[in-house]
């Protein structure tokens, strides 16, 4: 039991962590769109290298965000029927969809995402485009970085679904 409390606990210390570096990402996200924008209209002056850092900036905050946003139950859900539903209830249907249908998902991610990165490291990737950003294996190594902390968050929802089924929860206190 003390391990299923102590997963909990570091595990969502970690992804509260990688949250909140993911929010200075946003920071920074919003300095470089500005200063895009500034560049763009005031000095007539355009990069490609710019452009493709503000996707990349993008997928880092979307790849290291979902975690936390789960942690968080800031995710896409349907609370028309789970809202009113009872917490041995919510448990139930958290544990069953983490177990059935986001742990798969996410395992094929990490996997397909894997081999997606190996083979761009393999060929040394860069951007097509002329001035774009090298070395585009770099941001392409969050694609599995993000999925495993999603599936590190998820069985930190089993564990608190389990112990919510076995009349165990944890106290406030006890959240990391």
């Amino acid at each position: 039991m003390k391990f299923l409390y102590r997963y909990i606990t570091i595990s969502e210390r970690l992804v509260e962590a990688l949250g909140r570096f993911a929010s200075w990402l946003t920071l920074l996200l919003v300095v470089i769109i500005c200063g895009d924008v500034i560049s763009r209209y005031l000095f007539n002056k355009s990069s490609v290298a710019i452009y493709e850092l503000e996707w990349h900036v993008f997928s880092l905050i979307f790849l290291l965000g979902a975690s936390y946003a789960f942690k968080h139950d800031r995710h896409v859900r349907v609370d028309v029927v789970y809202s009113r539903l009872s917490p041995k209830a919510q448990a139930w249907i958290n544990l069953v969809g983490t177990l059935i249908l986001l742990l798969p998902f996410c395992t094929i991610l990490l996997i397909e995402g894997w081999d997606f990165v190996s083979n761009s490291y393999r060929l040394l990737e860069s951007s097509a485009d002329a001035g774009g950003l090298p070395a585009r294996y770099i941001i392409k190594s969050a694609i599995p970085v993000g999925f495993l902390f999603v599936i590190i968050q998820a069985f930190s929802v089993v564990c608190k679904s389990i112990l919510i089924l076995m009349d165990r929860p944890l106290n406030p206190v006890d959240r990391g």
